[in-house]
């Protein structure tokens, strides 16, 4: 751009009046055409404002228009700067120009919008797009080692990198200029080939394409965030440790919240040296990400105290203090049912078809395992004697206690536990719930329909949420653990 006007500015603190005289002298030697063509530039420094109401008379409202594009000017010469100033005000664009001699100054003025911003965001009121001269000095403490002509873009991305950039250079410096737009800036123009209506279409278009760019980080980042902890939450759900125990373990997992993988539910399995089955399924209260946090604390120290040793009301005891100390309020609880089955004389040969295992089932607080059978519907297990929920009372003193209650199972025997959530959704348009009994009685239709294993829980679940009227709100989880017939040759 030609250096002309009235030379620099006598000081930072002078530099918007010395850019407000230039422009009147200006306005005062420019065609009457031009003056027209300058829309909302009236008398004095035109700078257009978007909510100018002097041609209403009073007689009607002022038709609001769009919040003018707030634009930082990097440039050192003050006789470009008042030119580029010029150059706007002659396009009619809405355009609130800001002049800053060099980065550090700049760094100040885009600080100060930015301040307060959502993870440093742009806030209301913020700059724009910053216009950056690519000739003036780069105005840095500590200046890069490698010249490429495009330090002062660098530290200004570094500075303000939701900020959109147009650079200017010379004719000579085009490759310069496609090198800054292939180094973040948003776009570039050469200063004697630019005039107002190019300069203002240039800055809207690169504040539309920074938007766009923008948007599509976010949507990056989010899709990252979304797989990563799709796969963290993936590695907390167990892997049941069954190996030579001659079962058969089949679960399903739906988590309440939305695109989610995991709730406040929890499930485990695992068979230890002496040939005990430890089955355990728990739910705390709400199924939020804390309550998953909780859940998987606790299935976690679950499986810890089995192979250290502890069963039965020993290790509900340690499991509630770890609840205690887990927990992020008094009232958070959890429901929890374990299942522990003994070793026997079953080992799945032939000489053990008859043989009758014994199982103690625990319950705390929450409902108790379906029975199935080849030959009658579904029973739900006593659920006497039975304990009260992990954390609602203090086990110290004795006051929490959780009895075992002795199972004797027959061959080709199923159980089905769950969560709460599988028995408390709605039954048509009223308020009443599936409830137990409910469940044995849909369980068993589908049991006779010949459904088994995962195509019999999958039936069911979808049963249930139909009844409900739609998906579940709750989480649930559902174990089906069987112990596998053993196929009988007859010759």
């Amino acid at each position: 751009m030609p250096a002309t006007g009235d030379g620099r500015a006598p000081g930072a603190a002078d530099l918007l009046g010395a850019l407000g005289g230039a422009l009147s002298d200006r306005a005062r030697t420019r065609p009457a055409s031009t003056e027209q063509s300058a829309g909302p530039a009236t008398a004095t420094p035109p700078i257009p404002h978007p909510r100018s109401d002097a041609s209403t008379g009073g007689s009607s409202p002022a038709v609001p228009s769009a919040a003018p594009l707030k634009l930082l000017v990097i440039e050192d010469d003050a006789s470009d700067a008042q030119l580029l100033k010029a150059a706007v005000a002659d396009s009619g664009a809405p355009i609130e120009i800001h002049w800053a001699r060099g980065l550090e100054q700049a760094s100040e003025l885009l600080a100060a919008g930015t301040s307060g911003g959502r993870r440093g965001r742009p806030r209301a009121g913020s700059f724009s797009c910053v216009l950056l001269d690519l000739a003036a000095p780069a105005d840095l403490p500590h200046p890069s080692d490698a010249s490429d002509g495009l330090e002062g873009l660098h530290e200004l991305l570094r500075r303000a990198p939701h900020t959109a950039v147009v650079v200017l250079t010379d004719a000579a410096g085009a490759e310069l200029g496609a090198a800054a737009v292939a180094a973040g800036a948003q776009d570039f123009l050469i200063k004697h080939e630019t005039d107002g209506p190019l300069l203002a279409r240039a800055l809207r278009y690169a504040v539309e394409r920074k938007r766009a760019d923008e948007s599509q980080r976010r949507l990056v980042e989010a899709e990252l965030r979304g797989q990563e902890n799709a796969r963290l939450q993936r590695h907390l759900l167990p892997t049941p440790l069954l190996d030579g125990a001659g079962l058969s373990f089949t679960r399903r997992y739906r988590p309440g919240r939305r695109r989610a993988l995991l709730g406040g539910d929890f499930y485990d399995a695992v068979r230890t040296d002496d040939g005990t089955v430890h089955v355990v399924i728990g739910d705390v209260c709400g199924h939020g990400p804390d309550e998953a946090a909780l859940g998987v604390a606790l299935r976690i120290a679950w499986r810890t105290l089995v192979f250290a040793g502890l069963t039965g009301e020993a290790l509900l005891t340690t499991l509630q203090h770890v609840l205690e100390h887990e927990r992020r309020s008094d009232e958070i609880f959890a429901t929890l049912c374990m299942l522990v089955i003994e070793p026997g004389t079953a080992t799945g040969e032939l000489d053990s078809l008859g043989a009758v295992e014994q199982a103690r089932l625990y319950l705390a607080g929450h409902p108790a395992p379906l029975l199935l059978g080849a030959d009658h519907k579904p029973v739900t297990l006593p659920a006497d004697p039975a304990g009260p929920a992990l954390g609602l009372l203090p086990c110290d003193d004795g006051q929490a206690v959780w009895p075992a209650h002795r199972l004797e199972l027959r061959p080709g025997w199923r159980l089905l536990l769950y969560t709460d959530g599988l028995i408390e959704g709605r039954v048509g348009a009223g308020s009443r719930r599936l409830g137990q009994d409910g469940l044995a009685d849909l369980v068993g239709d589908h049991q006779s329909a010949g459904l088994t294993r995962g195509r019999l829980i999958d039936s069911a679940i979808a049963e249930v949420e139909e009844l409900n009227g739609g998906a579940l709100t709750d989480d649930v989880a559902v174990l089906l653990l069987e112990r596998n017939p053993v196929q009988l040759i007859l010759g």
